[in-house]
């Protein structure tokens, strides 16, 4: 990954913050992962696998840190655990986060590309003049292998 790690560690600078290998490792974790959406205890083991001698306060405080900075999203899919994953707005300007599918009986969640909503936002930024910066979706439903066990 010595693409993603100048990437970071460009990012990091930009930021006024010292690249630290915790922080390198972090991220790491959450890019090689796209589409998972990881606690900071899931981040804590993987990183661990590497760097024996993190801590878990350590990645606390960090994903903390990033996700302050934008650099790591923080996510709340209603299952009573935080959850994070790399943020994709400073890969593409303007770009809006993935959306979120939750199956309600087996608890897997999904991730969507498609921004369905630009061309409401827009019609609400000219009839109200609010402009939207972001949003999150969150639909809940039947996944298709818990529907299929149910017919």
């Amino acid at each position: 990954m010595p693409d993603n790690q100048e990437q970071f560690k460009e990012l990091l600078k930009k930021n006024g913050l010292k690249v630290t290998t915790q922080r390198i490792a972090i991220l790491e974790v959450l890019s090689s992962r796209p589409g998972e959406h990881l606690t900071a205890e899931e981040i804590y083991d993987l990183v661990r696998e590497k760097y024996q001698d993190i801590g878990l306060a350590t990645v606390y405080r960090t994903i903390q840190m990033l996700s302050e900075l934008d650099l790591i999203d923080k996510l709340n899919l209603d299952d009573g655990y935080v959850r994070y994953e790399i943020s994709n707005k400073h890969h593409d300007e303007g770009c809006h986060h993935h959306h979120h599918l939750i199956c309600l009986d087996c608890g897997n969640i999904y991730t969507f590309q498609d921004d369905l909503l630009e061309t409401l936002e827009t019609r609400i930024g000219e009839a109200l003049g609010f402009e939207v910066k972001d949003h999150e979706v969150k639909l809940y439903g039947h996944c298709k292998n818990c529907r299929l066990q149910n017919i």
